[in-house]
């Protein structure tokens, strides 16, 4: 049995796994907020549950935003600011006695759907999260790929690709820089564009709803979205070449992006013809508490 837990700033999750993937049991609760070891007891006290209702022993996977650094071994970079700069994995490990691995949520994601999910025939998959924020993963033969300073996969923290005059220096971001991918392509991003057109401000579902009522500016705006989109994925194949990027979050509701932005990417990237597959997810927002539990897979 392969248990995975989702770490999120509002939720945790818990599943479990059978040999071939099939779902066991699964249970959330909320994130006590602001309190390190009250998250820690109580992610313990899942998986002692876990364990407890289906009479087993699991392997444990976590997924987390941010990452444990490597010079440190401290969280860094989680939306759980009390988790931020503490021995997250160190902890876990001495409350529960045993070895347990530990993931970016992004890369949980695209390890989740690389497995056994819209990606699970490709060798080189990109899973992307654009939501709130916008995140990626990368996997390789069904393996995350971490790198040296733990940031494979961080595409929402480089600058857009082919900016336009009317695109520099760029919104700035939370990160300190002007111009990242995250600021065009999240949710907030789209919404920001509308606003910069129209004075008015909407939420990205809003917007996409008017596009489909044929509004013009709408349209408009998610035309330039899906030409940033592109361009951002654009780059991403130049470097890595993968057979499959697979869209998460929110923004992955948005079916046109699927039929249009592959259209315009062609004219990017650095290649005749280009054989890249953009879908969505199989497993959806259960992607990243199962792909948690995948990192026990050493198949």
């Amino acid at each position: 049995m392969r248990i995975g837990i989702d770490l999120g700033g509002t939720k945790i999750e818990v599943i479990a796994l059978d040999e071939s993937g099939k779902e066991i049991i699964r249970q959330r609760i909320a994130t006590p907020q602001g309190q390190y070891d009250k998250i820690l007891q109580t992610i313990v006290q899942l998986i002692q549950d876990v364990e407890q209702s289906t009479r087993q022993t699991g392997s444990i996977g976590i997924g987390t935003p941010g990452a444990l650094s490597p010079a440190t071994g401290l969280l860094k970079n989680s939306n759980s600011v009390c988790m931020n700069g503490m021995p997250v994995k160190e902890d876990l490990q001495q409350l529960l006695g045993r070895e347990i691995r530990m993931a970016n949520d992004a890369n949980c994601f695209a390890l989740s759907e690389a497995t056994d999910g819209a990606a699970k025939d490709a060798h080189v998959v990109f899973g992307v999260i654009v939501g709130t924020g916008t995140g990626a993963g990368v996997v390789v033969n069904k393996h995350v790929l971490t790198g040296p300073n733990a940031i494979a996969g961080e595409w929402g923290h480089n600058p857009l690709p082919w900016p336009g005059d009317d695109e520099r220096p760029g919104p700035e971001c939370y990160c300190g820089k002007l111009g990242c991918i995250e600021t065009f392509l999240s949710g907030p991003g789209l919404a920001k564009e509308y606003l910069r057109l129209t004075g008015q401000q909407l939420t990205s579902a809003e917007i996409v709803c008017l596009s489909e009522q044929a509004d013009t500016v709408a349209e408009q705006c998610l035309q330039i979205y899906e030409d940033r989109m592109a361009r951002g994925l654009a780059h991403v194949i130049n470097i890595l070449d993968p057979e499959t990027i697979v869209l998460g979050g929110g923004m992955s509701n948005i079916q046109r992006l699927y039929r249009n932005v592959p259209e315009i990417w062609d004219k990017y990237v650095f290649s005749d013809k280009v054989f890249t597959r953009l879908v969505a997810p199989v497993h959806g927002d259960s992607s990243g508490v199962r792909g948690a539990a995948w990192l026990w897979d050493d198949r």
